[in-house]
């Protein structure tokens, strides 16, 4: 555990904190089963074809780690106790979570189920306290509602925040002073700059860019060429430690969606187009559920041999309708022409708009009440007798309710509070990547 003391004075002009719950779903779990606590425990899908959503330091000491097929976790640590989510406890205990912060103050950015941004510097006065102080505070009202733990990042922007949250981890706090930053950012790996991926880092690598230090050693112009203009702007910024973004209560993501890892290969198109029509239903409820409507559909593809791809196409009109979503997700489908079987599907809504402010497209005889007022019932009935209560006809007597989920389908049913069945196994929350 990494903790520096409220007395430090070393914290000042450090007004955001980024709070991680420790190894979230699988802590929830334990707290309601306390003959686990010590003892390896994986929470996701089957065996055979689920993928881990998280997993205990126990069981991490093992390598498992969140987003890993589950039957190589079970092969790295035979001896864990695997236990399917319960999405709906996840959602409850995380929105008890968020109570906690905006008890703290206002400025809350929530980014999943089990983590977030706090903007204190307003609340420093009100609440007597230091930034240091205040997470201390927040990890000890966490524990004592919810008897789970938390990590705190406290730094100056939000980027050097959430990295101080990692290595706070497990359970602890960790400050990087104002007059710290570059001492803390220069030995980290590149990869640790907001928008380096795999292929990024093997690019600058080429280029002998191997650490943060180095982006801020090698400058704009180097970056440029490696990189491109806009993407070395950005990574020169964050390499000496520069981040203008503000935490946004209000901020929104910028797609929702669902998608579905089978436990047996898609072969028949109709079943295909079931399946996409369940993804759509329940990515059109989330969009609901978060008043935006969506301009373009995307459609994800993955292969029995794991190839994977994508299609999208941008509507007439943003739409947060499932109807709109399927007829648009089996387009793309169908214009795969004859595909090999399918191990996943996803149907996501992108270019997010706020649902009042999105344009109406009226077709000519349309009735007054349609499809739009029919699935906003639907959502009210589901909201008052559970998900199960209403769905698409052609879903009904599901042969098959026993499916590996993915990780980033799961994240976002939960994230937005839906119940799914017990035998079922958000995302996007998530897996946690970081908890």
């Amino acid at each position: 555990m990494s903790e520096q003391g409220p007395g430090s004075g070393r914290d000042a002009g450090c007004g955001v904190l980024h709070v991680d719950m420790d190894a979230f779903y699988a802590a929830v779990e334990i707290r309601s089963r306390p003959e686990l606590r010590g003892r390896p425990v994986v929470v996701g899908g089957g065996p055979e074809r689920g993928v881990v959503l998280s997993a205990s330091y126990e069981a991490r000491a093992y390598g498992v780690r969140s987003a890993m097929p589950s039957a190589r976790a079970h092969r790295l640590c035979p001896q864990a106790v695997f236990l399917r989510p319960d999405f709906a406890t996840y959602a409850e205990v995380s929105r008890a979570v968020m109570a906690v912060f905006r008890s703290v103050t206002p400025l809350v950015q929530p980014l999943s189920l089990d983590e977030a941004f706090l903007d204190v510097a307003g609340a420093l006065r009100r609440l007597g306290m230091t930034p240091l102080g205040i997470a201390a505070s927040i990890r000890e009202q966490v524990a004592a509602s919810q008897g789970i733990t938390c990590s705190v990042g406290v730094a100056p922007t939000m980027f050097v925040a959430k990295l101080a949250s990692r290595v706070a981890k497990p359970d602890g706090v960790h400050l990087v002073p104002a007059d710290g930053v570059r001492a803390f950012l220069d030995p980290l790996p590149v990869g640790a700059l907001w928008g380096v991926g795999e292929r990024t880092a093997e690019v600058l690598d080429r280029h002998g860019i191997a650490t943060v230090a180095d982006v801020a050693a090698a400058g704009y112009t180097t970056m440029r060429r490696a990189v491109g203009d806009a993407h070395a702007a950005h990574l020169v910024a964050l390499a000496h430690g520069v981040d203008e973004r503000r935490v946004d209560p209000h901020g929104r993501e910028k797609s929702a969606g669902a998608e579905e890892t089978f436990a047996r290969d898609l072969v028949d198109p109709a079943v295909r187009r079931r399946e996409l029509l369940r993804l759509a239903d329940r990515a059109a409820r989330m969009l609901r559920h978060r008043g935006v409507r969506a301009r373009t559909v995307a459609l994800k593809v993955r292969f029995d041999d794991f190839t994977t791809i994508t299609r999208s196409r941008t509507l007439p009109a943003p739409t947060d309708l499932a109807r709109d979503l399927h007829a648009t997700a089996v387009d793309l489908l169908d214009a795969l022409g004859d595909i090999a079987p399918v191990r996943l599907l996803g149907v996501r809504g992108e270019g997010l708009v706020p649902a009042d402010r999105a344009p109406e497209q009226i077709a000519l005889g349309e009735p007054e009440h349609g499809w739009s007022d029919a699935e906003r019932a639907a959502d009210q009935a589901r909201s008052r007798f559970g998900v199960a209560a209403v769905r698409p006809a052609s879903l009904l007597g599901d042969p098959d309710p026993t499916r590996a989920r993915s990780p980033a389908d799961a994240a976002e049913k939960a994230r937005d509070g839906h119940r799914p069945q017990p035998s079922v196994s958000r995302a996007t929350s998530p897996p946690e990547p970081n908890g």
